[in-house]
């Protein structure tokens, strides 16, 4: 058999499945839209707002959550210490919770009757709420990112050479100086990577928005009110539309950027 058409015949159940299951609907959900759809989506303020609180808010949940797996992906990596398993653990245990857990997480820390509220009321001054505002909704979204960045920071640690390192320390660098020109450098393809799957899970997150974006117009909610609550069919498929759109073009440059490392 020619080997062409044996790659073929392996390819084709796959193709199958990514078009009957990925291409076939993506291209309903396109056309659901209609005209209509997509005009009132450009010419509504509100829409385009809504657009781009989630994405800022994406875009601020992955930058937070990259500095805190970077900082603490490298110490695991590069420090044993007992318990240090059990820390992992812990710190991983969000991906064993779906969104609006998180969600609820949040709102028995920094709800009316959580915890921060509670402190704040023992310590003499007013009830700290925070936990349906933008601050809130960002923690939230860092809780359900950082166990997928964390692991993705580790294991690309763990792969570099240490004595580059110790090269670059022999040679006078400071820890800035090892971390600026050596750590981040060999850290940049996962980095990428995990950035970008960090910011098209905020992006969709409907769960823990769910449970706490009440206040906040971010698109999955937008979408879920159209769709369930106002019937508007066309509005959201052409904003669930748009929503793919947008973190597909993010994926591909970040997928470009880090030589197709990411996404």
């Amino acid at each position: 058999m020619p080997d062409r058409l044996r790659a073929a015949l392996l390819l084709a159940p796959a193709l199958a499945v990514f078009g009957a299951f990925f291409l076939i609907p993506l291209a309903q959900l396109a056309i659901a839209g209609g005209a209509g759809g997509y005009t009132t989506i450009l010419t509504e303020p509100r829409y385009l707002r809504s657009l781009g609180v989630t994405l800022l808010v994406a875009a601020l949940t992955t930058v937070i959550t990259l500095g805190i797996a970077t900082a603490v992906g490298l110490f695991l990596a590069r420090n044993r210490f007992p318990g240090r398993g059990t820390l992992l653990a812990l710190m991983t245990l969000p991906l064993a919770f779906p969104g609006v857990v998180v969600g609820y997480l949040v709102i028995m820390l920094a709800g009316r009757q959580g915890l921060v509220a509670e402190i704040s009321m023992a310590l003499g001054g007013e009830r700290i709420v925070f936990a349906y505002s933008m601050a809130g909704l960002l923690l939230g979204y860092v809780y359900f990112s950082i166990p997928r960045t964390l692991l993705t920071v580790i294991a690309a640690a763990e792969k570099l050479d240490p004595r580059l390192e110790e090269a670059a320390r022999s040679l006078g660098a400071s820890p800035f100086g090892v971390l600026r020109d050596v750590l981040l450098p060999g850290l940049a393809p996962a980095l990428t990577a995990a950035g970008a799957i960090c910011f098209a899970t905020a992006t969709g997150a409907f769960g823990t928005a769910f449970a706490l974006a009440s206040r906040i117009d971010v698109l999955p909610m937008v979408i879920y009110t159209e769709f369930t609550l106002q019937a508007n069919l066309a509005v959201a498929a052409a904003l669930s539309f748009l929503l793919g759109l947008a973190t597909w073009a993010v994926l591909a440059l970040a997928r470009g950027a880090s030589g197709g490392a990411a996404g």
